[in-house]
């Protein structure tokens, strides 16, 4: 949207040329830049931005440096193992390889604030400095004093530091305390604002309204498990040739032909989303709800009680009992047992919280678990798991969890 980025002290051209590249995400570019303010103008000692995954935080912060001729230098933390590599870049990218250079073999917070000070005061800046911290909350593991000191480095010099986030500041501050960021919230896009950028991508070949009627298909099944830009962008990369095989042969081109056609390679497209957007614990509950399924409820002290004392398998087989239970199907089970068997196998110690009990609903709205009971069956709702065994399996392997022993029919 033209005209929505407009500041004092910027081109009006740069600034038109980023808001084409930045759709959906005017509001906080402006937002960022207001608190920027003027190039030549001293910016807030460091911002807090921060959102979840592919929520466009780094691609609006480094598009805004780069287009508006910024000083800057951005950082991975992943990249930067140490505080000596991020010195060094700083100091690199600011001042020169010479610069770089004076850090001792295993420089301190203190060489590094010495040298800063020594070479700004020799190259002042008539612009702010700025340095982007991407994937900001691995600096909780470094060095105590390092975070505090970043925050406070406009003391020596015009610079301020951005860090990016997709965890929120109240789990991100250090214990000692420091000197507070200004707070910049990137929510999520919302279902229409994923689909202009989605069909923005699309394929020449084919007219934008066809185009536009595959993303919405795509938005239909992905939107309620997946808000990644990234994957999303990945799906409809992955699947747009499978919903133009009717059109390529000549044979249909109603929307919903075309669907009976991808519908296939969605689901299983589906559940490699799944492994990778689960939640944590919501994978150990669904772990859970397979075990619960497939297990009979007598042998959970076999399984999941320490000091069961030894307990064979002929000790608790019926004698009716000689079909394997995930060729019967998956059975019924309380939620009790299902949350019993989830704090035994989850590897941590887990409080009962609303948390845990808002991802069972996500697991049914997903269509992962299926409740079973009567809805005037408040106090005991019963459920079974409607995922497959390869499935599951996949899933454990992301939380290094051997499913296998813990299945009665596989002893």
């Amino acid at each position: 949207m033209e005209g929505l980025l407009e500041h004092p002290g910027y081109d009006g051209e740069k600034l038109r040329k980023v808001s084409e590249q930045l759709p959906c995400r005017e509001v906080q570019a402006g937002m960022l830049l207001s608190l920027m303010g003027e190039p030549q103008q001293y910016c807030y000692p460091s911002l807090f931005i921060y959102g979840h995954r592919a929520s466009g935080k780094s691609h609006v912060v480094n598009l805004l440096m780069k287009e508006l001729e910024l000083p800057h230098v951005t950082v991975s933390c992943v990249e930067c193992v140490s505080a000596a590599l991020l010195f060094e870049q700083v100091l690199l990218s600011f001042f020169g390889c010479d610069a770089a250079s004076l850090l001792p073999r295993s420089p301190s917070l203190s060489d590094f604030v010495r040298i800063y000070k020594q070479r700004a005061s020799e190259f002042p800046s008539k612009q702010t400095r700025y340095i982007v911290m991407e994937q900001a909350e691995l600096l909780r593991d470094a060095n105590v004093n390092l975070l505090p000191a970043l925050l406070r480095l406009q003391e020596l010099d015009n610079v301020s530091v951005i860090l990016l986030s997709e965890i929120v500041w109240d789990k991100f501050r250090p214990n000692t305390g420091c000197f507070e960021p200004l707070l910049l919230h990137f929510p999520d896009y919302s279902k229409a604002e994923l689909l202009q950028i989605l069909s923005a991508g699309r394929n020449p070949s084919y007219s934008a309204e066809f185009y536009s009627s595959y993303i919405n298909i795509l938005l239909g099944v992905f939107y309620a498990v997946c808000r990644d830009l990234r994957e999303l962008q990945h799906l409809a990369a992955l699947n747009f040739s499978k919903f133009c095989e009717p059109v390529a042969v000549g044979k249909e081109t109603e929307t919903h032909k075309l669907w009976k056609n991808i519908e296939p390679h969605l689901k299983k497209a589906m559940q490699t989303v799944y492994l990778r957007e689960l939640p944590y614990y919501s994978k150990f509950l669904l772990i859970a709800a397979y075990l619960a399924s497939y297990n009979p409820a007598r042998t959970d002290k076999r399984f999941f009680v320490k000091h069961h004392g030894k307990i064979k398998k002929t000790n608790f087989l019926k004698k009716n009992e000689k079909t394997s239970n995930h060729l019967l199907g998956p059975k019924p089970f309380p939620l009790d047992r299902l949350l019993a068997i989830f704090y035994s196998v989850v590897d941590s110690r887990v409080a009962p919280s609303a948390s845990i009990f808002s991802q069972i609903s996500s697991l049914v709205t997903l269509q992962l678990l299926t409740l079973v009971s009567h809805d005037d069956q408040l106090d005991s709702p019963k459920y079974k798991c409607a995922v497959s065994l390869d499935f599951i399996s996949a899933i454990s392997r992301t939380v290094n969890f051997d499913i296998v022993k813990y299945l009665y029919d596989f002893l």
